[in-house]
């Protein structure tokens, strides 16, 4: 059953015969020469559906993509072979990526390993789902709003989403290619924190500025890493974005981890963002809506394939903007910009007068949830629109003994339309053992800073 579960809701390509070439290679250049061939010798690997692997499909959920095998290997897929890795499958994703559950015509629903009735995120739900049940032990994925967070948030893993220009993305197609303002990142996932440093390591080491022009030549600083988790820190604490209110377990569990935090002698100050979250959710939309729907439309009409519900309500969204209104969308995008660097400058501690480190925030305002039931991804994606460094750490579980019930609960109008919705989802009984992760938010480029920090935290939640 589990076989069947992984070809008929996981698994898109199957790589498996060049995979076993490729670790008896390896075998043999470990029995000749008694080395490895780089820091990732046979580590197997999967990538998300999206990722070029020469000889196979990369479709990103579109039926009209089926049977246009890639010709060579994605930068990204290239420098992880030549670091050792072996590159076993790739991984289902929603149509056209731009949704966090994981559903298309081609491939079909990912359903949740506990539960099928829930979802195991998106976009990179594929990937999650395997790596929950450890069909691998790094996966690749992209991130254009929270696709690598999200999934990792709802299976109880570990995922970075790195600012853009740090990790190389040449080689990986993505539904409106050619929109650099909110640009989608790579980033990995796996079930350990400390894989997950491993990796973004040896594939910054391995200079891939050299590979992809639009990486910046940032080696890798040890030292921002290890100092961070040398010393008190300061943390802002971010308890609701003001749009859409979490859970209780995600509430629960964000305060256990602020206390932890703080019962080890680190500074939590409050976060509080005002209407910052919702203008710079307002002006991503805007990104992913600039273009009238036009780019999924093209996708969509090469294989005359039906729209799942999330796509049509995207294309259908908003008309095209002219360029002019592209670039008054610029202007904002930059003024807000601005407004919350100047507003994390001005975030010391009272006690210190130290500046925030990071910040410490909710992934989503939910666990896993039921089919077609994500609709707020507000708050990972206002970190991609900052391009800011943003990591999804596992931290707990929902539970019917800590948790109230919905009935328990003072009754809630909610702000707004989709506040209301998240509100309905609530459901302790069903909800009991899903996972809930925290995610530390670091500002642009700081992934060996946020990776140290996110350490500090997992040795506090582990003791």
């Amino acid at each position: 059953m589990l076989g069947l579960w992984l070809l008929t809701s996981v698994l898109t390509e199957i790589i498996f015969d060049e995979a076993l070439k490729a670790a008896e290679e390896l075998d043999s250049y470990f029995n000749a020469h008694g080395t490895l061939v780089g820091p990732l010798h046979g580590v197997p690997m999967t990538l998300k559906d999206q990722f070029d692997v020469k000889g196979y499909d990369s479709t990103i959920g579109y039926v009209g993509r089926a049977f246009k095998p890639a010709s060579e290997d994605a930068v990204l897929v290239a420098m992880l072979k030549k670091l050792g890795a072996v590159v076993i499958a790739k991984t289902n994703l929603p149509q056209s990526i731009m949704w966090c559950e994981t559903e298309n015509p081609l491939w079909g629903l990912t359903t949740h390993p506990e539960n099928p009735d829930f979802t195991p995120g998106g976009s990179t739900g594929g990937e999650s789902a395997l790596l929950y049940m450890h069909g691998s032990v790094v996966g690749w994925g992209t991130d254009i709003g929270g696709s690598i967070r999200i999934p990792t948030h709802m299976m109880g893993l570990y995922g970075l989403k790195p600012s853009s220009t740090r990790l190389p993305y040449h080689g990986v197609p993505v539904s409106t290619d050619g929109q650099e303002h909110v640009p989608s990142v790579v980033g990995p996932l796996s079930r350990s924190l400390q894989s997950l440093t491993a990796v973004t390591k040896a594939v910054i080491d391995a200079a891939p500025w050299k590979l992809d022009p639009r990486c910046v030549p940032l080696p890798w600083r040890n030292d921002a890493f290890l100092e961070v988790q040398s010393r008190p820190l300061v943390i802002g604490l971010m308890e609701d974005d003001g749009v859409v209110r979490v859970h209780p377990p995600i509430a629960r569990i964000l305060k256990a981890v602020a206390a932890k935090l703080q019962e080890a002698g680190h500074e939590i100050i409050p976060w509080h963002p005002g209407d910052y979250h919702r203008e710079c959710i307002d002006i991503v939309d805007a990104y992913y809506t600039a273009d009238g729907g036009e780019d999924i439309r093209r996708d969509m009409l090469v294989g005359g394939e039906p729209y799942i519900p999330h796509v049509a309500g995207l294309v259908n969204k908003a008309p095209a903007i002219s360029v002019y209104e592209y670039w008054q969308l610029n202007k904002r995008k930059f003024a807000a910009q601005k407004r919350y660097l100047d507003k994390w400058n001005a975030a010391v501690s009272p006690d210190t007068g130290r500046s925030v480190d990071v910040l410490l925030t909710p992934v989503m305002p939910h666990s896993a949830v039921k089919h077609r039931g994500c609709k707020w991804p507000g708050y990972t994606k206002v970190w991609n629109l900052l391009d800011y460094t943003a990591l999804s750490l596992a931290a707990g579980n929902v539970s019917k003994e800590l948790d109230p019930s919905m009935d328990s609960i003072s009754p809630y109008e909610g702000r707004n339309e989709i506040d209301k919705w998240n509100w309905s989802l609530y459901d302790v009984e069903a909800m009991d053992g899903m996972k809930v992760n925290v995610q530390i938010v670091g500002r642009r480029l700081e992934e060996e800073k946020v990776l140290g920090i996110a350490a500090v935290v997992e040795k506090l939640l582990n003791a």
